[in-house]
């Protein structure tokens, strides 16, 4: 008998299970890396996020699931709606709360409607889809956001919803077996840059390393946290994650965290935070308390880039945002949204929205490709 139900947290769910539904070991969907949210404090309704995570079980059994939270503000998304919230309120209508499939304050591309791999896998993906749908008009909710989709999902979301999608920049492992092979593909100018940015932080006189969560301690990664806050208030920012959840992540996902160090002596004064899986590595988040030359794109790029090609890993997604990566060796990939917007005029007058926005994107990714910085561009 197949059951379909809305859970608000994953506390119930066991780990094996949920994981088991996860095809790429994406560490954003993992339940270690949802349920630490919950349990430590990141995701709290005065920030708006309610956990409303859907299943479906046959016979008891997990088989398909998304994770999924009712949103009383578009905080946190990156996908940004904030202009269809305030059409749809200047026309009396209640934006919020909707319902929002993704990975909460993580703009990366992965499985949402996790589902084994198997011959009913379509099949499953369609259920969550119409599942949401349902929900959603039962609750009478304005709309459903599912952000940042594998390619594996997209074919679930029918005609009622709305296809949305931009750029980011991410670098691909050629089969490098050094950093220096790496730079020999860049066109001769981006590789001068590269180095000199590199010599700077060299010679900055700090400590520069790469360290797995598993090897950190308490005391560093409450300074990790201290900086990551820092950064984040002084560009006017909140800072939603906790420092125990941060101590959390190293505890709990071990080697699958990855920090770069700036150290010093004893002092850590820089950091970037990264996530990994099997095939891929994400870059997260950035702290510092100096300001050095070239030691943001030495922590962020460089030592991701380095450790990609040392690990054998197939691609480096460092985070959302920022032309100024595509000179690092970083280049536009397409990223995938689907939104259902539950009245008929306001979905068409989105869609219509979202044909100027496309027409836009295209100009904009053929624009950067003429910068691309290989030298066999």
């Amino acid at each position: 008998m197949s059951e379909i139900r809305f859970l608000d947290g994953l506390g119930g769910i066991p780990a094996a299970d949920w994981d088991a539904l996860v095809p790429d070991g994406n560490p954003f969907v993992s339940h270690a890396f949802l349920s630490g949210m919950e349990a430590k404090g990141c995701l709290r309704e005065d920030y708006g996020w309610r956990p409303y995570h859907l299943a479906i079980l046959d016979g008891g059994r997990l088989v398909a699931a998304a994770p999924t939270y009712l949103k009383g503000n578009s905080h946190g998304e990156f996908v940004f709606d904030f202009s269809w919230a305030a059409a749809w309120e200047r026309a009396g209508g209640d934006y919020y709360p909707k319902l929002l499939v993704a990975a909460p304050y993580s703009p990366v591309p992965g499985p949402r409607l996790l589902v084994r791999e198997s011959l009913d896998a379509e099949i499953n993906r369609n259920r969550l889809t119409a599942a949401l749908v349902d929900e959603a008009d039962r609750l009478g909710l304005s709309s459903i956001h599912a952000n940042f989709l594998a390619e594996a999902d997209l074919p679930a979301f029918d005609d009622r919803w709305l296809a949305r999608a931009d750029y980011q920049f991410h670098w691909h492992n050629r089969g490098y077996t050094d950093f220096d092979e790496f730079l020999a593909a860049l066109a001769r100018k981006k590789r001068k840059n590269i180095r000199q940015e590199r010599a700077h932080a060299a010679a900055s006189g700090l400590t520069l390393e790469m360290r797995g969560g598993d090897t950190l301690g308490d005391a560093e990664w409450r300074q990790i946290h201290a900086l990551y806050e820092l950064t984040f208030d002084m560009k006017g920012n909140h800072a939603a994650l906790t420092a125990r959840f941060f101590q959390y992540l190293g505890h709990t996902m071990g080697a699958r965290v990855q920090v770069a160090l700036a150290r010093d002596g004893a002092d850590i004064v820089a950091m970037a935070l990264f996530l990994r899986s099997a095939d891929a590595l994400y870059g997260r988040y950035w702290g510092a308390s100096v300001e050095l030359s070239g030691l943001h794109f030495e922590l962020c790029y460089y030592r991701g880039i380095e450790y990609a090609i040392r690990e054998g890993i197939a691609r480096f997604e460092p985070g959302a945002q920022g032309e100024h990566k595509l000179a690092r060796g970083f280049l536009p990939t397409l990223t995938h949204s689907r939104h259902y917007i539950a009245h008929e005029g306001f979905r068409q007058a989105v869609a219509a929205a979202l044909v100027q926005e496309a027409a836009h994107r295209e100009a904009y990714k053929d624009e950067l490709m003429t910068h691309s910085p290989y030298a066999d561009r």
